[in-house]
């Protein structure tokens, strides 16, 4: 019987080509502040090991590819950096939802409208449904009555965007927050 080899780690994939990886015989050298040149790899991977730096080919499609000499790795941190940066800044959109039956009483409504002002203050979106169940269809307007009246309750923290809409058994109203 035959064991498994030791797990193999993956390497991560270069994004860019780097120094020996560059095939073209010429390249574009981008330099900070100067023009542009022209040169043989061979010229420009001698300039990057002079500098202690790495050869980056960052556009490959042009004609000779386009490079640049940089820290590679410093390079890669900064740009995993800003990726994480970007990603902590998007705000996640968070839908609460709130349940009714056709003949919800006022107290009930008072009660799950608190707690829709407190998810609206919050930030979060707000989905409101009326749920119709068996024979309570026949009241499709105090359903509409009911969620319209929920949404003029809370205009001073919510926008409406969408009106009561019927979809199968439930009749839906959206209402997002003010507070950005």
């Amino acid at each position: 019987m035959r064991r498994n080899p030791r797990p193999v780690r993956k390497v991560e994939e270069e994004l860019h080509r780097i120094n020996q990886k560059i095939t073209a015989t010429e390249v574009r050298l981008v330099f900070e502040g100067k023009e542009p040149q022209v040169m043989s790899i061979s010229s420009a991977l001698a300039l990057a090991d002079q500098q202690e730096l790495d050869l980056v080919e960052i556009s490959p499609k042009a004609q000779p590819p386009v490079c640049k000499i940089m820290d590679y790795r410093k390079f890669m941190y900064n740009q995993k950096r800003k990726q994480k940066e970007l990603k902590a800044k998007q705000s996640k959109i968070v839908v609460k939802e709130i349940r009714f039956g056709p003949n919800t009483d006022e107290h009930d409504f008072n009660f799950k409208l608190a707690h829709a002002k407190k998810f609206l203050e919050e930030g979060s979106k707000v989905k409101a449904y009326v749920f119709f169940r068996g024979r309570t269809i026949v009241f499709k307007d105090r359903g509409e009555v009911l969620l319209l009246k929920f949404a003029q309750e809370l205009a001073e923290v919510g926008v409406v965007e969408q009106l009561p809409k019927l979809e199968g058994k439930k009749m839906i109203l959206m209402i997002n927050s003010k507070k950005k």
